[in-house]
């Protein structure tokens, strides 16, 4: 039996999915969180034995919240669930050990497909996610572009200050300090040769990551 937990601090999100998996047999829902600090104890605690997490979640995000789970809870797969753009976090979030990425516009159609391919390991993709990554070992011998060289976190902040969220906001729903955050945002102006806002909003519309 497949116990899945499902995180996404959207309740009508999580309500969709349950509806979405409702009359699958062999796959139930036993599990919900709304932020990524609730996921790790959530797992422990209950019996699940499979997650579906949101890329953006309040407090930890799902990278992070992967990355932990995959250190405290090796056997248990991790589907993602996004509205960014695949080429925004796919490979990232396949790097740090996911295994699927699955965006929420898909999901009505390809969760339970996912979810099974996953179960009976797999790997799960989408066709324009397998077409990126093709590319990308083609042309493995090619600069990769800019914001590669950036971690994890810089990343996120990167999308988040080109979405135009303040850097307060990216602080409270991050759970990070100001100043931690302005770090951050020092260190990407830095590696990407920035000089203002404008040059990092500019760079996320021209690469699609805002």
């Amino acid at each position: 039996m497949i116990k899945l937990l499902i995180a996404d601090d959207f309740v009508l999100i999580r309500e969709g999915l349950k509806k979405v998996l409702k009359n699958e047999q062999g796959i139930t829902v036993v599990a919900e969180a709304e932020s990524g600090a609730e996921v790790l104890n959530k797992v422990k605690k209950s019996e699940a034995n499979f997650v579906v997490l949101d890329i953006n979640m309040p407090v930890k995000s799902g990278l992070d919240v992967l990355l932990d789970l995959k250190r405290l809870h090796p056997q248990v797969p991790v589907l993602i669930l996004s509205m960014y753009p695949e080429k925004t976090y796919a490979l990232r979030s396949l790097k740090a050990g996911a295994a699927g990425y699955l965006s929420k516009e898909s999901a009505a159609d390809e969760l339970v497909t996912a979810i099974q391919k996953i179960w009976n390991g797999g790997k799960y993709i989408s066709g324009s996610l397998a077409e990126l990554l093709a590319e990308t070992v083609v042309n493995k011998n090619t600069p990769e572009v800019a914001h590669e060289i950036l971690s994890d976190r810089e990343f996120q902040i990167l999308c988040k200050i080109g979405e135009g969220e303040s850097l307060k906001s990216i602080a409270d729903n991050l759970s990070l300090t100001l100043s931690t955050v302005n770090t951050y945002r020092n260190r990407i102006f830095m590696k990407m040769r920035f000089t203002s806002n404008t040059d990092l909003i500019r760079y996320c519309l021209a690469n699609e990551l805002a």
